[in-house]
C-alpha cells in the first residue's frame, strides 16, 4: 500500500452523507451490496435508533482499500445537536469532503462545518449531491459558496441535465467542446487557481495553454496547503459521481504522517460499548505505535493502563489486528478509565480539539421508577464519558441529575438509548438555556483557612470583569517564599472548578483572578489545605462584586418573501433581537443578526407558519452577552456552597460529602 488517508465525511443532515460511504465501501468491495439509508441497512448507521430514524447519531469509522491506498473513512453526524461527535472526528482526519445539497444549497450548518474545518486547517474537497433535485441550482450553490463561506473552489466537474432524473456530472477539463456555461464554470476554476499561484497567473494573463499536467500539480499542492478546495458534483442515490470524488480523495488530500519510530500520542475521539469486549476506544495513532498488552500513559487522565486487544474495521466487520501504527485509525479495549476526547501518550504530538457548538440547554433527568435512581446516574456517567460535553453532574444532597445539551433533538435520541441500552424508563424536564455570570466590578476575596489544626492556606484574591470571550484569566503576584509553587499549582488548578457555580448558580467566565497576597506554613500547610480555601476565597470575591448574567444567543439569517416584513420584524423585537437594516433580492427580504436562544429555541416553526412555509431561518450559536437579570434565570446552589465555611470545611474534609458518587 502506498500509504494511509484518514477522511471525513461532514454535511448538514440529510445532504447525503452516509449515502457517499455506502457507495464508497461499494465501489471498493468492502461490501456486496450498498444499504440504504431509508431502509436502515446502512453500514455505519448501526445503532437501533440510528436505523429506526434514518439519521446518523454517532460518527462512524470504516477502512477500505482504494488504488492502493488504506482509507480510514468517518463519517459524521450532521445534525448539530451532535455537534460534539463532529468536533472529535475533526481532529484526527487528514483531509475532509464537505457535501452540500443542489437543492438546498449552502445551510447553516454547513457554515459551522466551514469554519471548523478552516479552524483545524484540513484539506477539503467540496462535493455538490442531488443534481437531479429539482429546484438543483449548480450555479447558484457556487455564488452561495463565494458569497457565505468565502471558499475558493476550483470546480472540476459540472452537472448536465441538471434538475432530472438523468443529471450526471461532466470533467470541466477534458477534451469535449464545452458550452457558454460549463465554460463559464471552467474559467471560474482557472481565476481561482491564478489568484493563488504565479505561475498559473502569468500563463492565464498571457492567454497562453495550461497544461493538465501543470494544473494539477498546481492544484493539488493548494490543496494540500489548504488554499484551494477541489469542487465535484453528483448524484449519490444513483452512484452518479462517485468513482471520481473516491478518486479525488486519493489524488487530492494528503497520506497521514507515518512517524511510528516516535513516541506515542494519540487521540481517543469515540467511545463504545460491546457485550463482549466491553469499553472500546476509537483511536487514531499520530506518532509511535501500540501492540496488545503495552502499557501506555493516558495524559488527560494521569493514568496508566494496558492495552487487551486491537481492532479495526475492514470491510464493514471488526477483525484483529497485531498493532496499530502511527497515521492509522483502530479499535483498543482494555482503556477503562479513558475518555472520548482523551490523549495517550505526548500531548504535544496530538492537535486541539476544535468547538463548532456549545450546549445551551440543560435539563434535569429523573427515573420513572425511583428505585432505578442510582441505575440510572451510573448509566449518565457511562453516557458523559463517551460525550463529556453533556457535563454531568449529580447532586447528592438533592437528588438530582443534570445534562447540557445541544438541542431538544438530543433529549429524544437520551430516552432511546437509555431505554434500549440501560433498560431504564427516564423523564427530562422542561430546558432550560443555560446562562453564565460574569463579575460586575472589581473586589477582593480574603480567605484564612488555618483552623481546626492541621492545616494552613491564607490567600488574597482579587477579581475584574475580563474581556469578552476570554474565559478564565489567572495570574499570581504572589512569590513562591511566601507560598510554595507545589501550592501555588494546586490553586491554579483549583481556580476552574471554583467557578463552576457562582452566586447566581451558574458558570463564572469572562473574568480575571489575581492572587494578590498569601501565605503557607513551614509545617501545617498541605496541598489539600489550597485546594479547599482556593473555592472560599474566590467566591467571596465574587459576592462583594456581584455579578452580571449572560445569556447565549444566535447569529440568525432570516430569508422571506418581502410581504412579510412587518411581521418578522415585530417577532424579532419581541424576542429582544438586534438585526441589519433588511436587504432585498428580488421579492424576497433577508435580514441578519443576533437573536437571544431563551427566546428563539422553537422559531423556525413559527417563521414556517407565518410564511406558509416560503420562510427560511439559518442560525448560529453566536457567544454569550450580557442579559438583564429580568430576562434571565438565577439559580439556587447545588451541593455545599463555599460560602457556608463550617459546613465547607466538612464537607472537603470528608465528614459530610453532598456530591459523593457511588453507585
Amino acid at each position: 500500500m502506498k500509504g494511509i488517508k484518514n477522511i471525513g465525511i461532514l454535511a448538514h443532515v440529510d445532504a447525503g452523507k452516509t449515502t457517499i460511504t455506502e457507495n464508497f465501501l461499494y465501489l471498493s468491495n468492502a461490501i456486496k451490496s450498498m444499504g440504504s439509508v431509508d431502509q436502515g441497512s446502512s453500514v455505519t448507521d448501526s445503532m437501533a435508533l440510528e436505523k429506526e430514524r434514518g439519521i446518523s447519531i454517532k460518527s462512524a469509522s470504516v477502512s477500505f482499500n482504494w488504488i492502493d491506498y488504506t482509507i480510514n473513512l468517518i463519517d459524521t453526524p450532521g445534525h448539530t445537536d451532535f455537534s460534539a461527535e463532529v468536533e472529535r472526528a475533526l481532529a484526527v482526519l487528514d483531509g475532509v469532503i464537505l457535501v452540500v445539497s443542489a437543492a438546498e444549497g449552502v445551510q447553516s450548518h454547513t457554515i459551522t462545518l466551514w469554519d471548523g474545518i478552516k479552524q483545524a486547517g484540513i484539506p477539503c474537497i467540496f462535493f455538490i449531491n442531488k443534481i437531479d433535485r429539482a429546484g438543483a441550482d449548480f450555479s447558484n450553490v457556487l455564488n452561495q459558496i463565494d458569497k457565505e463561506l468565502n471558499a475558493p473552489v476550483f470546480p472540476l466537474y459540472f452537472p448536465q441535465n441538471e434538475g432530472e432524473n438523468n443529471a450526471s456530472p461532466v470533467f470541466l477539463f477534458g477534451n469535449e467542446t464545452l458550452d457558454s456555461s460549463s465554460g463559464r464554470f471552467r474559467e471560474i476554476a482557472l481565476e481561482t487557481l491564478a489568484e493563488k499561484d504565479e505561475e498559473i497567473l502569468d500563463l492565464y494573463l498571457e492567454g497562453k495553454n495550461i497544461s493538465q499536467d501543470l494544473l494539477f500539480e498546481k492544484l493539488v499542492q493548494l490543496t494540500h496547503k489548504q488554499q484551494i478546495i477541489p469542487l465535484y458534483c453528483g448524484v449519490a442515490k444513483f452512484s452518479e459521481g462517485m468513482v471520481d470524488l473516491l478518486d479525488g480523495v486519493v489524488n487530492m488530500l494528503p497520506n497521514a504522517a507515518n512517524n511510528s519510530a516516535a513516541e506515542l500520542g494519540a487521540l481517543v475521539f469515540k467511545l463504545e460499548h460491546d457485550k463482549t469486549l466491553g469499553k472500546l476506544a476509537h483511536v487514531r495513532l499520530f506518532s509511535g505505535k501500540i501492540k496488545s498488552r503495552d502499557l501506555i500513559v493516558n495524559h488527560t487522565q494521569q493514568k496508566e493502563e494496558k492495552i487487551a486487544q486491537i481492532k479495526k474495521v475492514l470491510t464493514g466487520k471488526m477483525i484483529d489486528a497485531n498493532e496499530l501504527l502511527a497515521g492509522d485509525i483502530g479499535i483498543v479495549s482494555g482503556l477503562q478509565n479513558a475518555r472520548a476526547g482523551d490523549v495517550l501518550g505526548n500531548p504535544v504530538l496530538v492537535p486541539k480539539l476544535t468547538q463548532l457548538q456549545k450546549p445551551v440547554i440543560t435539563v434535569h433527568v429523573k427515573a420513572k421508577n425511583d428505585q432505578q435512581y442510582a441505575d440510572l446516574a451510573q448509566a449518565l456517567s457511562i453516557l458523559n464519558m463517551e460525550d463529556p460535553l453533556l457535563g454531568f453532574k449529580w447532586f447528592k444532597d438533592d437528588r438530582e441529575l443534570h445534562l447540557n445539551l445541544m438541542g431538544t433533538v438530543q433529549i429524544e435520541v437520551l430516552e432511546s438509548i437509555l431505554e434500549q441500552r440501560f433498560s431504564i424508563q427516564a423523564e427530562f424536564s422542561d430546558p432550560t438555556v443555560i446562562f453564565k455570570e460574569t463579575p460586575a466590578g472589581i473586589a477582593e476575596g480574603y480567605i484564612e483557612y488555618t483552623m481546626p489544626k492541621p492545616c494552613w492556606a491564607v490567600m488574597r484574591f482579587q477579581i475584574e470583569p475580563g474581556e469578552t470571550g476570554s474565559g478564565i484569566v489567572y495570574q499570581s503576584e504572589v512569590g513562591v517564599n511566601n507560598i510554595f509553587r507545589k501550592y501555588q499549582n494546586e490553586i491554579e488548578n483549583t481556580v476552574p472548578k471554583s467557578l463552576e457555580q457562582g452566586i447566581k448558580g451558574w458558570d463564572v467566565t469572562d473574568i480575571k483572578i489575581t492572587l494578590i497576597a498569601g501565605e503557607d506554613h513551614e509545617i501545617h500547610s498541605r496541598p489539600g489545605d489550597f485546594i479547599l480555601a482556593t473555592p472560599m476565597g474566590i467566591l467571596r470575591a465574587l459576592e462583594n462584586a456581584g455579578t452580571k448574567l449572560l445569556e447565549p444567543v444566535y447569529k440568525f439569517d432570516i430569508k422571506a418573501p418581502e410581504e412579510f416584513l412587518g411581521a418578522i420584524a415585530s417577532d424579532l423585537t419581541k424576542m429582544r433581537g438586534t438585526f441589519k437594516s433588511p436587504e432585498f433580492e428580488n421579492e424576497y427580504v433577508i435580514i441578519k443578526g443576533i437573536l437571544p436562544i431563551a427566546t428563539s429555541l422553537k422559531y423556525n416553526i413559527r417563521l414556517s407558519s407565518l410564511t406558509g412555509g416560503k420562510g427560511r431561518l439559518r442560525k448560529q450559536f453566536g457567544g454569550y452577552q450580557p442579559c438583564e437579570d429580568k430576562h434571565g434565570q438565577t439559580r439556587e446552589f447545588k451541593g455545599v456552597s463555599p460560602l457556608n465555611t463550617s459546613q465547607w470545611i466538612l464537607h472537603k474534609r470528608g465528614a459530610f460529602k453532598a456530591d459523593e458518587r457511588k453507585f
